[in-house]
């Protein structure tokens, strides 16, 4: 569904990204680790059309998507959440995730009544509790998190990346988290590709884990696999057993 083809991305003369060869399988919930400042946002970006690849090619289900622009990338079929969210702060929580279905041109949406029903159905199925004129200052940590994945799903994907949807959750709401991705991956049949910093969580979802560092991918296998790879102790899982947080 998603292959990366020998991509970099440079920011001035600093190489945030090098030679990535990564191939994600429609249906598949993919990992995605490493430690901060690795590469893992830059290649949501890179693939979201936020910022260009230096070098390389895109392609999603076929087709060669490296030049086009943010907003055909998502009617192509690829959304994405933010590690920071980043709801429209003047609308109101529907109305942010109307824009999404309006945005996102999914076939049950023609008009506004058909997104503000839309928007119900996708806080539902997030779990988000939300009334109409409820704004995105009123949410918790937790809510923000959910209307990220509610906006994002609105614009009717194939592709979900899912960046650090756990971090600054409590353990309840990493449980509750866990199960709308099961939910999203089971019910809707989407294609997750998910970085998170909770491995606990991640290794319990996940199917295969990418890890990435200084740029570069450094291994990919099972959770398993990765658990026991010695590289992967040593530039990321090795630092969390020591007490810092990468």
């Amino acid at each position: 569904m998603l292959e990366l083809i020998q991509i970099d991305r440079f920011f001035g003369h600093f190489q945030a990204l090098k030679q990535i060869n990564l191939k994600v399988e429609e249906g598949e919930f993919r990992g995605l680790i490493g430690p901060n400042g690795s590469g893992k946002t830059t290649i949501f970006n890179v693939v979201s059309g936020v910022y260009p690849a230096s070098a390389g090619k895109v392609k999603f289900l076929g087709e060669d998507i490296t030049p086009h622009t943010p907003d055909r990338i998502c009617h192509a079929g690829i959304t994405r959440s933010f590690q920071i969210p980043r709801p429209f702060r003047e609308m109101t929580v529907f109305e942010n995730v109307m824009l999404g279905a309006l945005f996102g041109k999914g076939p049950e949406v023609s008009g506004k009544e058909d997104a503000r029903s839309e928007a119900r159905r996708w806080l539902e199925f997030v779990g988000l509790k939300a009334e109409e004129n409820t704004m995105p200052g009123e949410l918790t940590a937790g809510n923000l998190r959910r209307l990220e994945l509610a906006r994002a799903l609105a614009t009717h994907p194939k592709l979900l990346l899912a960046d650090e949807i756990m971090s600054g959750l409590n353990q309840e709401e990493i449980a509750l988290a866990s199960q709308v991705l099961k939910k999203i991956r089971e019910e809707l049949k989407i294609t997750i590709v998910w970085v998170e910093h909770i491995m606990g969580a991640l290794m319990n979802l996940v199917e295969r884990v990418t890890v990435l560092d200084y740029g570069q991918i450094i291994a990919e296998g099972t959770p398993e696999e990765i658990s026991k790879n010695a590289k992967v102790i040593e530039a990321y899982l090795g630092e969390e057993e020591t007490g810092s947080h990468a």
